[in-house]
């Protein structure tokens, strides 16, 4: 009777165990980290050094390297010696993800805002300006999140500045407070810096163009000081990067490339578009080719990685030319006969980009982590997971200069 009733409870807890493991999942819940608007507008400022806690853009201007900080701020490093590099302040930019520099003014958004510092004085950077509510605010989903948790979210009051991931575990069948992978906009050519190709700012002349997730937001920026917000221009949806070459702009997109005219700076019009599968995706150009990464896996959808080269001579007719399997790229650029890829944990690749049907791998930095990169006339910057790493140029590839911890 004993030996029957063990196996009846068994039998029972098998089946629950059984039923548990058929109903239920564990996810990644992001939950934001609220911040009045009226607090953020007030915290502007420039703090001694700090650690970095989430490497994002890179931005480089004059003799300085800046580091978004992700949603938090800028660090500035003092590169005059690129072998010997120095973290020397820490610019406090709550909601920020991107910045643009012109003649000593620095600009960055702040969730909804756009803000002007001036940092002629390096050691003594001012806020001249904001511009309020220029934004539509969009939220930044972090990378590795399943679900939302929204339910203290309230937009009146408060936005989210920074998010929280946390393990749960959920019937299968529930409903997801997931709304979409929306993204916010962001800043980049007189004295202009250099971003890399994760950028949403971009500066050409006398105008200044930010791409949020949906449109590309005009400011003119004649006088520095005091932009003016022009009208936006709808360009789609999962808008994720802007790339500018000679008169026209390549913004990347989840879905596909899009390619603007800007003879009329102030009215970007739309040229034509390349469509690839859904995927995480920035794009640089050089005379005849557009060369895009794209990330598979979580938000970025698709099943593999690639990069892809897109026959660009005809404008209005991009064709795709080749297509190469990457493990996970984020960023990439180019410069002369090299294109460089940031491929995730699988590290930096280099590659003779001479005949795009046949690229020839150069170097192979394993065993790093890779962001985002900007080729400059004499070194490579690149940013990984809390380090700068720069490369002098050879003809057979890249020489490692320096290797900077932000920690």
């Amino acid at each position: 009777m004993k030996k029957l009733y063990f196996l009846v409870v068994f039998y029972f807890l098998v089946l629950v165990s059984c039923d548990e493991n058929e109903e239920y999942e564990y996810y990644n819940l992001a939950t934001p980290v609220l911040m009045d608007l009226s607090e953020i507008r007030a915290s502007f400022n420039l703090l001694p050094p700090r650690e970095i806690e989430e490497s994002g853009k890179i931005y480089t201007y004059n003799y300085y390297v800046f580091v978004n900080d992700a949603n938090k701020g800028v660090h500035i490093i003092d590169n005059r010696n690129p072998e010997n590099p120095k973290k020397i302040g820490f610019l406090n930019i709550p909601g920020n993800v991107d910045i643009s520099v012109k003649d000593n003014k620095l600009y960055a958004n702040s969730l909804v805002d756009l803000v002007v510092f001036d940092i002629s004085n390096i050691d003594n950077i001012k806020q001249v300006n904001i511009l309020k509510d220029v934004f539509y605010y969009y939220y930044n989903i972090p990378e590795g999140a399943d679900d939302v948790d929204w339910s203290s979210f309230n937009t009146q009051e408060s936005l989210p500045v920074d998010w929280v991931i946390t393990k749960e575990k959920r019937l299968k069948n529930e409903t997801s407070y997931y709304i979409d992978d929306m993204v916010f906009a962001t800043a980049e050519a007189s004295n202009v810096g250099t971003g890399g190709s994760l950028a949403r700012f971009k500066i050409v002349e006398d105008y200044l163009y930010v791409v949020d997730s949906h449109n590309i937001n005009v400011f003119g920026i004649q006088n520095l000081d005091e932009p003016k917000k022009l009208e936006s221009v709808h360009a789609g949806f999962d808008i994720e990067t802007i790339f500018n070459k000679d008169d026209h702009l390549f913004i990347g997109s989840m879905s596909g490339m899009y390619i603007y005219n800007i003879s009329n700076p102030s009215t970007p019009t739309f040229i034509s578009e390349f469509q690839h599968g859904t995927a995480c995706d920035p794009v640089v150009v050089d005379d005849k080719y557009a060369y895009i990464t794209l990330r598979a896996g979580n938000l970025c959808g698709a099943f593999d990685s690639s990069l892809q080269i897109v026959n660009i001579e005809d404008l209005k007719n991009p064709v795709l030319e080749k297509s190469y399997l990457m493990d996970s790229p984020y960023g990439l650029g180019v410069k002369d006969e090299k294109v460089f890829i940031c491929d995730g944990d699988s590290g930096l690749k280099v590659y003779d980009k001479s005949n795009v049907q046949d690229l020839k791998l150069l170097n192979h930095f394993e065993n790093i982590n890779t962001y985002d990169v900007i080729p400059l006339a004499s070194n490579l910057l690149m940013i990984g997971d809390g380090v700068l790493y720069q490369y002098s140029y050879q003809e057979s590839g890249l020489n490692l200069l320096s290797t900077f911890n932000l920690n």
